[in-house]
């Protein structure tokens, strides 16, 4: 087919469309909404894994993290639950491992199953609620790369008179301090005063938009937390170590060290869990994938129904064209010209669809962007459109063949 013919056919293909608005729309209609999924779902997991690697990267680099549970979503196991807690004499052998350079135990009071605090944080006559309170030592600082707006985090001096001192998450202080300076106020929490030290930037969200919980935070030293909370002792241990390539070295030996403090049998699995952001990175891959196969399932039902729909179109439009078809082939159009003919026509049709397709899905996900984080790709953009123009090409061959094989005496003859 040369390139005037190929004009020629798409032209007459969008006057199809025109000249059957509506046949046309509700044709094509299956391969909007699949070609709209595809770059909505898209749009959507493109932007929170942006978001998830910005959060990741906040954490700092070269820190594991030691717990008695394994990451992840879902309640521990019975095996889990039965495990002995961290102490904090195991944090502190931890800093005598090779290459470990800080080591910070941590303690929350917090509700773990919704993610959100038990307190409520005063300051004369205003209230913020659902906060949570953490206990850090003063080498929190050493481990992570936190970046504060105002005031600095407590010292080993506080954390050894265990001083009333805090350090507010961002929005914490936002709600207590509107416009104020909140350095040298005191605060309520718990039925206890506290001086207000410092305040958090706000922190990366993993995912969603929306209030982050870990911006409604109170940190203190972690003696301190101790006369708030004697009762919370499940320790949350952070290491920083020295370089990335002796990650797996102090991996080994932190797992040793742990082994023979907690006695665990030579022929008994770890009762504690060593992970770091690598673990957030292949748990969110896995819900991903999950999500891409929503993706592609949602998608592939609504191309399969365009392309019915458009198979269908296309034999309707063999039939009206019959005699057109006789006429082409006794002047002395070959098979194969009647059989691209078609099918480009199909693919053209498709291939309106696919346009619009990105169009709406293009507007969906930008009016998202207000609930969570989204970005549109350029590549999904092209597969799309190839997959519109794919279904075009499969469902448009059988319409095509069977014009291109009517005999052109019996089509002449058609009324």
């Amino acid at each position: 087919m040369n390139l005037g013919d190929f004009k020629e056919t798409v032209t007459m293909a969008l006057d199809t469309l025109r000249a059957n608005k509506l046949r046309s729309g509700l044709t094509i209609l299956g391969i909007v909404i699949g070609v709209s999924t595809v770059i909505l779902i898209s749009s959507v997991i493109n932007g929170l894994n942006g978001q998830v690697s910005d959060a990741v990267a906040s954490f700092g680099t070269n820190v594991l993290w030691v717990f008695r549970f394994e990451f992840g979503f879902g309640r521990p196991s019975t095996e889990m639950l039965t495990r002995k807690q961290l102490t904090y004499e195991d944090a502190m052998a931890m800093k005598d491992l090779p290459h470990v350079a800080a080591v910070s135990p941590g303690l929350r009071y917090t509700n773990f199953q919704f993610n959100e605090g038990n307190v409520t944080a005063k300051y004369k006559s205003r209230k913020v609620q659902s906060v949570s309170i953490e206990g850090d030592t003063a080498a929190v600082k050493d481990v992570y790369d936190y970046n504060m707006t105002a005031g600095r985090m407590f010292t080993d001096t506080e954390e050894e008179r265990a001083s009333d001192v805090v350090v507010l998450g961002h929005d914490t202080a936002a709600g207590l301090f509107p416009g104020e300076n909140p350095l040298g106020q005191e605060i309520s929490l718990e039925g206890r005063s506290f001086t207000v030290i410092g305040v958090m930037d706000k922190q990366k969200s993993l995912v969603g938009g929306g209030k982050n919980p870990q911006d409604n935070y109170a940190y203190v030293p972690l003696n301190t937390f101790h006369k708030l909370h004697p009762e919370v002792l499940d320790y949350w241990v952070s290491v920083k170590y020295d370089d990335q390539k002796n990650r797996s070295l102090v991996e080994d030996e932190l797992r040793d060290m742990l082994r023979r403090r907690r006695k665990v049998p030579n022929n008994k699995d770890d009762n504690f869990a060593i992970f770091s952001s690598d673990s957030i990175t292949r748990l969110w891959s896995q819900i991903t994938g999950g999500l891409f196969a929503l993706m592609f399932g949602l998608s592939s039902v609504g191309l399969m129904v365009g392309g019915v729909g458009v198979m269908n179109i296309m034999l309707v439009s063999v039939t009206e064209r019959t005699r057109e078809i006789g006429v082409r082939k006794a002047i002395g159009a070959t098979k194969k010209t009647i059989l691209s003919q078609f099918t480009l026509e199909a693919i053209t049709l498709c291939a309106v669809g696919g346009f619009i397709g990105i169009t709406v899905g293009g507007i969906l996900a930008s009016l998202l962007h207000f609930i969570v984080p989204v970005s549109i790709s350029p590549i999904w953009i092209i597969v799309a459109f190839i997959g519109s123009c794919g279904i075009g090409l499969v469902f448009g061959i059988y319409p095509a063949w069977k014009a291109a094989n009517l005999n052109p005496i019996d089509a002449l003859r058609y009324e």
